[in-house]
């Protein structure tokens, strides 16, 4: 079936998420894709809305073959693929290398997207996890691990679409999933949008400013594209 755009899909998991309208919900969203899809949750059930920012850890002479990811928290999550890094044959300092970069590039995306805009609690609070979709689910674990470390009252995914065996391994670390379409056949999550264009760093900027106060003007003038 699949999904016009993101905002679409975002509409779309309203209707399975409206069970927890008016209870205490904060919606976090994995930019940038998953930021269109958490705003319509976050308006139809009153939530704020907060990122989660997640960066894959690339294989070194292969950035793009993901060995893990970690996920900015209190204390910084990472998920190791064990079975790549055997294989493509990468040392631990290598491995730490790596994920130390990405760790800088987290910070530096923090400000750029939050500056100094006050960010709402998660302690307590029943939490929805919001991506445009799942493939291997390496990001998605590391976003929730970090969130679960903040202690919410109940953990939510909610995704448009997702692998059964990616979903079925992702379900263990929530108290609830929430997928619309499930696919077996799946090759890559941009395939179930009729429009997966890339989102824009204003995009996202001007989505959070909608929820809340804008950010203090102590961006870099870097944008975040990559």
């Amino acid at each position: 079936m699949g999904f016009y755009d993101r905002t679409d899909a975002g509409k779309r998991l309203v209707a399975p998420l409206s069970k927890y309208k008016g209870q205490d919900v904060v919606a976090l969203a994995l930019p940038r894709g998953g930021v269109p899809v958490a705003a319509p949750i976050a308006r139809a059930l009153a939530a704020p809305l907060d990122l989660v920012l997640v960066r894959k850890i690339g294989v070194p002479f292969q950035p793009e073959l993901a060995m893990g990811a970690v996920a900015d928290g209190g204390v910084p999550f990472v998920v190791r693929n064990e079975d790549v890094i055997a294989a493509a044959g990468v040392s631990q300092p290598q491995f730490e290398a790596v994920c130390s970069r990405e760790l800088e590039e987290i910070e530096r995306r923090r400000r750029f997207y939050l500056g100094g805009r006050a960010r709402p609690e998660v302690e307590g609070r029943i939490a929805v996890v919001v991506d445009d979709g799942v493939a291997t689910g390496a990001t998605t674990r590391a976003a929730l691990r970090s969130v679960r470390a903040r202690r919410p009252k109940k953990l939510v995914l909610a995704v448009p679409v997702a692998p059964p065996d990616t979903l079925a391994a992702l379900e263990q670390e929530v108290d609830e999933a929430i997928c619309l379409e499930v696919h077996a056949d799946f090759g890559a999550i941009g395939f179930f949008y009729a429009d997966f264009r890339q989102i824009t760093d204003e995009e996202v900027i001007a989505i959070l400013d909608e929820f809340g106060s804008p950010a203090a003007a102590d961006r870099d003038g870097a944008d975040c594209r990559s």
